[in-house]
C-alpha cells in the first residue's frame, strides 16, 4: 500500500536559506521523505500565493534526499491565518476536491508546519473522515541525528470529548439534511430517526434493516446514505441496488453470488455476481424477504465472513460490502411462516427502521410538495407553482381523511407531475387542481385504505369529514369516527334528541334512576362540536 502524506508548507522551518547550510538544520517537509521505515510516495504540499518559489526549493530537495517522491502543490489563500473560519474553510475545500483511497493508499496528515489554528482545522477534519488518514506529526533530532528527526502516529479521538464535539455540530446538521433531500420535514419522529440514522452511517459498517410501505422512500433514502459515506471515504465502491422479487429460480444463486465457467447449461462465462460487484461499497437488497431460503444461507456466510462460494466453483471469493436490506413485509410473520430465516433477520436487522408512511406524517406533505415542484422544474427546464387559491385547495384535499396516498410518496410525485406538465405559463390553476382530485379519487376509488379497517372506511373518511369538517376529521380516531356515525345514522333516523337517547341508551338508561337521554347525547355531540340539528 502506498503512502501519501498531505502538509501545509513550513515558510520559517522550512526555509532556512538557500545555500548549502540549509542542509545542517531540520526542515520538517524535507526530514519527513528522510525517514527509514517510512517511504512517501505521494506528498500534497499546500502553500500559499506568495510563497511559491520556496515551495519549488522544497520539492527540489526532496527529490535529492527521495526521489521515489512525487511532490505536488496545492494553493490556498490564507488572506488571515488566524481566522478560523477562513482557514477551516478553505481546507475543507481542499477535501473535498481529492479523491483519496483509503483501500489502496496510507493517508497521512502532517500537523507539525501551519499555524496552530490550521492544525487544528486539520484534526478536525480528521477526525470526522473529510480526510479519511492519520495524523501525523514530525520533530527535531538529537545531535548525533538533527536533521532527519522523528515521526510518530497520533491516537485522538476527539468523539470522546463531548464539549469540543458539540461545537462542531453543524457537520451532522448538514449531513441530516443531506439525508433528508434538503426537505425540512416538521414530523418529530421522522426527523429523530433520522437524526440517528445519520449517526449509525457515518460510525457503523454493519447491516442496516429498512422497513416500510410501497413508496415510502426507502430506495431514495439508502442512495443517499450512500452518497454521505462516499463524501466521507468511507466507501469506495459502487452503490448496488437489487429487487430481489425479480431474482426468481435457479437465476437468483447465480445473479447474486456469480458462477464458474460451465456451472450449469448455457453458462459459457464466468460471472462475478452481484455481491462481488458490491465489493468496497454499500449493497442495497431491496424486498429481502423474496430471496429463497438457500440464498438466505449464502448471504448469511457472506455478511458474517465476507466470504462465500460462487455457483459452480471450487473456491472461494471475497467481498467487502455493506448490506442495507428493504421490505414493506412484517418480518416477524415471515420467519414464523417459515419463509425466512430467523438467524439471517437477526443479523440484518442490527439497525432496523421503519419509514412512516405520507399519511403517517401528514404535515411533511406541504414541504414534500414544494420539493417535488423543484425536482420538476431541474428536468422541465422551467419553473411551475400554484397560484394562491389553486395551492390552498390542493393542500386541503391533500391532508383530508379522504386522501388515502396509497403509493405514498409516489402518487405525490405523479400528481404533481401530471398538473405541472399541464399547467400553462408555469401556472397551476384551480381547474387543473379539481381535475387531479377527481382523479385521484377515481384511483384510490378502487381499494380500501391499507392501513383502514372496516369495508367503507373511504366513504367513513368523506362523512366526517361533511359532519365536523376536513380539518376537525384529521384529529379523531378510527374508533371514534364508526361511533360517530353510529350516532349519525340514529339521530338521522329520530324525531327529537330524546327519541335519538332512547334509542342509543336502551340498556343502560334502564339501570338508572333519571333517564336523561339527551343530555348524554348532547355531552357526546359537543365532544365534536356538533348538535343534534346538524343532522337535520
Amino acid at each position: 500500500m502506498k503512502t501519501t502524506v498531505v502538509s501545509i508548507l513550513g515558510t520559517n522551518l522550512d526555509r532556512r536559506g538557500r545555500n548549502a547550510k540549509r542542509w545542517d538544520k531540520w526542515r520538517p517537509n524535507i526530514a519527513l521523505c528522510q525517514q527509514d521505515d517510512l517511504i512517501v510516495d505521494k506528498l500534497i504540499l499546500l502553500h500559499e500565493p506568495g510563497f511559491a518559489r520556496l515551495a519549488e526549493q522544497v520539492k527540489d530537495d526532496i527529490w535529492t534526499v527521495s526521489p521515489e517522491t512525487q511532490v505536488i502543490f496545492y494553493q490556498v489563500d490564507f488572506s488571515n491565518p488566524w481566522d478560523f473560519e477562513s482557514v477551516y474553510s478553505q481546507l475543507y475545500d481542499f477535501s473535498q476536491k481529492q479523491q483519496f483511497r483509503p483501500d489502496d493508499e496510507e493517508l497521512l496528515i502532517h500537523i507539525t508546519t501551519g499555524t496552530h489554528v490550521a492544525q487544528i482545522c486539520l484534526y478536525l477534519l480528521t477526525e470526522t473522515n473529510y480526510l479519511p488518514g492519520k495524523l501525523f506529526q514530525t520533530s527535531p533530532g538529537n545531535k548525533e541525528n538533527p536533521t532527519v528527526g522523528h515521526y510518530q502516529i497520533i491516537d485522538l479521538d476527539l468523539s470522546r470529548y463531548d464539549q469540543i464535539a458539540s461545537r462542531f455540530n453543524q457537520e451532522s446538521v448538514t449531513a441530516v439534511d443531506y439525508l433528508k433531500s434538503g426537505i425540512e420535514t416538521r414530523n418529530p419522529n421522522f426527523n429523530k430517526m433520522i437524526e440517528q440514522l445519520e449517526k449509525v452511517s457515518l460510525l457503523s459498517k454493519e447491516p442496516m434493516l429498512i422497513t416500510g410501505a410501497t413508496g415510502a422512500g426507502k430506495t431514495q433514502l439508502v442512495k443517499r446514505i450512500f452518497e454521505l459515506k462516499h463524501q466521507r471515504g468511507q466507501v469506495t465502491g459502487k452503490f448496488v441496488v437489487v429487487n430481489c422479487a425479480t431474482l426468481l429460480g435457479d437465476k437468483a444463486m447465480s445473479a447474486l453470488f456469480g458462477h464458474s465457467k460451465g456451472a450449469f447449461t448455457g453458462a459459457a462465462e464466468a460471472r462475478k455476481g452481484l455481491l462481488k460487484e458490491a465489493d468496497g461499497g454499500l449493497l442495497f437488497l431491496d424486498e429481502i424477504a423474496e430471496l429463497g431460503l438457500d440464498e438466505q444461507a449464502m448471504l448469511l456466510r457472506a455478511i458474517e465472513e465476507k466470504r462465500y462460494l460462487p455457483l459452480g466453483a471450487d473456491k472461494e471469493i471475497e467481498s467487502n460490502f455493506q448490506l442495507v436490506a428493504g421490505t414493506n413485509n412484517n418480518m416477524n410473520r415471515i420467519v414464523s411462516e417459515g419463509k425466512f430465516r430467523e438467524d439471517l433477520l437477526a443479523r440484518i436487522n442490527l439497525w432496523g427502521y421503519q419509514l412512516p408512511s405520507l399519511k403517517e406524517r401528514i404535515e411533511d406533505l406541504e414541504p414534500n410538495l414544494d420539493f417535488e415542484l423543484s425536482q420538476f422544474a431541474k428536468k422541465a427546464g422551467h419553473m411551475v407553482s400554484f397560484n394562491k387559491a389553486a395551492r390552498e385547495k390542493y393542500l386541503a384535499f391533500a391532508k383530508s381523511p379522504t386522501s388515502l396516498w396509497k403509493a405514498n410518496f409516489r402518487d405525490l410525485n405523479s400528481s404533481v407531475t401530471r398538473m405541472a406538465t399541464l399547467s400553462e405559463g408555469g401556472r397551476i390553476s384551480v381547474d387543473l387542481v379539481d381535475d387531479e382530485i377527481v382523479r385521484l379519487k377515481e384511483y384510490w376509488s378502487d381499494g380500501a385504505d391499507g392501513d383502514s379497517f372496516g369495508p367503507d372506511s373511504q366513504k367513513t373518511d368523506s362523512q366526517i369529514a361533511q359532519l365536523v369538517g376536513e380539518k376537525a376529521a384529521l384529529d379523531i380516531d378510527l374508533f371514534d369516527k364508526y361511533l360517530l356515525m353510529g350516532v349519525s345514522q340514529v339521530c338521522k333516523g329520530s324525531s327529537s334528541m330524546a327519541d335519538a337517547g332512547r334509542k342509543l341508551f336502551n340498556v343502560s338508561r334502564q339501570n338508572k334512576k333519571s333517564n336523561n337521554d339527551s343530555h348524554r347525547l348532547k355531552q357526546i355531540l359537543a365532544k365534536y362540536d356538533l348538535s343534534f340539528d346538524d343532522f337535520g
